[in-house]
């Protein structure tokens, strides 16, 4: 074992809305709905970064799990039939190295997952075969070590938003392809950001809404995980990349009590129908 667990662990909760920037609790969800407790399989000491699909009818729930017993993280899986009610299924992907912040998506019929995997010292893309239970690695994007990389498809292209400074959460790179397994380039405006601990590190899915896109960057301005901010993002081309911070920002925050009282730094909103959406989020509870 590699010590106590910790009393402020991260947990996952279900938030919902009239669109991904105005989020609240649910009164028809318990949150959260997910803790190490729920975990069956290892030893939990908390589980985080919780990425949402729905996939051949059923919702499904990809996250980080801290391996009390390795110290690194696995990648776990839960499912559900209506994203109210969740079963917590089992690990479904493990390295010799740590694993966190498992962006999984649908391309051509097929599941993909783009984890961090810093310790591999390389960005690696995994294919779901069978999806969720059994992920082959397709090909490494880019041998760099980089926090929480965020590939989105958008105008034709693929791109990825991460961060560089994976200790200092302080810079934010973007790198773009023409097709998913690369080659990927450097974006000639990346870094985007350095020295801004506040709205660097991504925290979340890119999302499109109302003709727009919008990027989530955690606030770790205070500290570490302490709120999620959003950007909407207005020019993204080849060359170019501007974007403006959302008059809502931050979306997420502390509540002061309970499973997120302390922090949140992480979600992934999907729209369920008009003026409907609801978003896999994560908090940490005070000590």
């Amino acid at each position: 074992m590699t010590g106590p667990l910790p009393d402020d662990p991260w947990s996952i909760g279900l938030y919902a809305g009239p669109d991904p920037l105005h989020l609240s609790s649910s009164p028809d969800v318990a949150n959260p709905i997910m803790t190490r407790e729920q975990v069956s399989d290892v030893p939990a000491a908390f589980v985080a970064d919780p990425f949402l699909l729905p996939w051949q009818g059923e919702w499904h729930l990809l996250f980080e799990i801290l391996n009390h017993g390795r110290g690194t993280g696995e990648i776990g899986w839960a499912s559900s039939p209506d994203a109210r009610a969740w079963s917590y299924r089992g690990v479904v992907l493990s390295e010799p190295f740590h694993l966190s912040y498992p962006c999984v998506f649908a391309h051509d019929g097929e599941v993909f997952m783009v984890p961090e995997t810093l310790d591999a010292s390389a960005v690696r893309l995994y294919r779901a075969d069978p999806f969720p239970t059994r992920w082959v690695l397709v090909a490494p994007l880019i041998d760099r070590r980089l926090a929480d990389p965020t590939p989105f498809r958008f105008d034709g292209r693929w791109w990825m938003f991460a961060c560089p400074v994976p200790s200092g959460h302080d810079a934010l790179s973007l790198f773009c392809a023409e097709v998913l397994t690369g080659p990927w380039r450097e974006h000639p405006a990346s870094p985007l950001i350095t020295g801004d601990r506040s709205r660097a590190r991504p925290g979340g899915r890119v999302v499109s809404w109302d003709g727009r896109l919008y990027r989530f960057a955690q606030d770790c301005g205070p500290r570490y995980g302490s709120g999620v901010r959003a950007f909407e993002i207005t020019r993204l081309t080849p060359d170019e990349y501007a974007e403006r911070e959302c008059a809502e920002s931050p979306v997420l925050g502390p509540t002061g009590i309970g499973w997120n009282g302390k922090g949140m730094h992480h979600v992934d909103a999907w729209p369920i129908a008009p003026d409907q959406w609801i978003a896999a989020v994560d908090g940490i509870r005070p000590r």
